[in-house]
């Protein structure tokens, strides 16, 4: 019902016009424009830390671990938990107030629309539905325009959620370096210096001394040659010179098919190794197998939107990420709740980009393991407690927050409680040093050798220790001086 020179504002004709009141001209209590009315309060209530008998009403959204919902069991009421709820708890209990908390209907956090208003939390607070709002909410140019907020009680940074590179074990991965082509060219040639050596060693076959005989076989000069390719020797000599020429120029050929081969199979141990390749925003950044996004309209969405776009404030990086997140407009690569990011994560190849101590909380909590977090370790924003605009309880939090008991929060899956105005490290999952090589597993070395030799070393080493015993057990048998028992057991000694 107020008025202006015997008009109602509701009737106003300028659309762009703004009223403030202000009491001792000190104090503003609040204002008016046409799309959103009146914001704020004409009564300047002077608050004590003595909030008795006051009931506010706070709106949330969903976020863990910042907010969290118990199951409804038998009709009792629901139960709200986690970090922010805390530290409203927290202030509750110092200030003595009571509050009555509901989830924002569209579950967003909130953002500008094309006619000036806004929705989801933001909503709430901007049309006086709730009183305050609380969740991961982050404190923006753009927000705090429409509505007040405390001090930040925690510090912000993006962070990514990918997924963890699956390990696989490939029984022929020894084969890797080389491409199939060139391993039947390899085997072709064996067979066919094989047979070379043979045909010349037949048609000028060596002068022999008396009583000496010759095994220059087929099948021993093939033996050869594949002996003298793997670097073993052979035990047929050849004296003919055309002989010794045509071997010669084959192990200078398996010097150099070895060496490339070692040089190959120690690349492929290094990048099998690296299982990980995105290990901050600039690696997320250059590159595009692995599409990525966020969510609509958020305070991220709108951070990458201003740091790609704003020509006082473009950044390469940012530039690169932008033109990924807004493919068709946003709706390729984004989601519209941040749960729907993490199964997209979770269940195809996608790297979602968020909050980093959401990200991290759901790395660590995930049964299955198979997430990781890497991310921005500056903190340049933080978290707060959003109020109306003019609202007169903000500085009284503020004061609050500062001056009460720190609140004894609890474990929310981290290990420690949560960190206050600290940076979290890039993966929370590893342990040590993130740029360390991890050792070569028994699967790796010596690559699937194994496959090969089912029996293992064990059985290789003691094996003609066996031939060994059974051979003295049937000799003692014969001389009746020895039984089988009497025989040393068998001990992995070398041969």
């Amino acid at each position: 019902s107020l008025t202006w020179q015997h008009q109602s504002f509701t009737t106003l004709k300028q659309h762009n016009g703004l009223f403030y009141f202000l009491k001792r001209k000190k104090t503003d209590l609040g204002c008016w424009n046409p799309v959103t009315g009146l914001n704020g309060s004409l009564s300047d209530r002077k608050l004590v830390n003595n909030m008795r008998w006051v009931v506010l009403r706070v709106v949330t959204v969903l976020e863990e671990p910042f907010v969290m919902v118990s199951e409804n069991v038998l009709g009792k009421p629901k139960k709200y938990q986690g970090f922010s709820i805390d530290v409203l708890e927290s202030l509750a209990n110092y200030l003595g107030f009571k509050y009555e908390i509901y989830v924002a209907p569209d579950h967003k956090y909130g953002s500008p629309q094309e006619d000036g208003t806004w929705n989801g939390l933001i909503g709430e607070l901007v049309f006086k539905r709730a009183d305050i709002g609380i969740s991961a909410l982050t404190i923006t140019p753009d927000r705090e325009n429409v509505v007040d907020f405390t001090s930040r009680y925690m510090d912000y940074s993006v962070g990514v959620l990918l997924r963890k590179a699956e390990k696989t074990m490939d029984m022929f991965a020894c084969l890797a370096p080389f491409d199939l082509s060139l391993w039947a060219c390899i085997a072709g040639t064996v067979l066919l210096v094989g047979l070379l050596v043979y045909l010349l060693n037949w048609l000028n076959p060596p002068r022999l001394q008396m009583g000496s005989m010759t095994s220059t076989t087929l099948y021993n000069s093939m033996w050869f040659v594949y002996g003298s390719f793997v670097q073993q020797g052979g035990e047929v000599p050849y004296t003919t010179l055309a002989t010794r020429m045509m071997m010669g120029a084959w192990w200078l050929f398996a010097l150099i098919v070895i060496s490339s081969y070692t040089a190959n199979l120690a690349a492929f141990l290094t990048i099998t190794r690296i299982e990980n390749s995105i290990q901050s925003l600039q690696d997320l950044s250059r590159q595009t197998d692995i599409p990525y996004g966020t969510v609509m309209d958020s305070a991220v969405y709108e951070h990458v939107r201003v740091k790609g776009m704003n020509p006082f404030e473009r950044d390469s990086m940012y530039s690169q990420m932008w033109r990924m997140i807004n493919r068709s407009n946003g709706s390729e690569n984004n989601v519209l709740e941040s749960s729907a990011g993490i199964q997209k994560v979770k269940y195809g190849n996608y790297a979602f980009v968020w909050d980093a101590a959401v990200l991290q909380y759901v790395a660590i909590n995930d049964p299955d393991c198979s997430f990781y977090t890497v991310g921005n370790t500056v903190a340049d924003r933080g978290y707060g407690i959003a109020l109306q605009h003019g609202s007169p309880y903000r500085d009284v939090f503020s004061q609050s927050r500062v001056n009460r008991p720190k609140p004894a929060i609890p474990s929310l899956g981290w290990g420690p409680a949560l960190p206050q105005h600290g940076s979290y490290p890039a993966n929370h999952h590893e342990k040590g040093d993130g740029n360390a090589t991890p050792p070569l597993s028994l699967t790796q070395v010596p690559q699937n050798a194994h496959v090969w030799h089912p029996a293992g070393l064990p059985t290789r080493k003691c094996f003609p220790e066996l031939i060994n015993v059974h051979h003295r057990a049937g000799r003692g048998q014969r001389a009746g001086s020895q039984s089988f028992c009497d025989a040393p057991p068998c001990h992995p000694r070398g041969l």
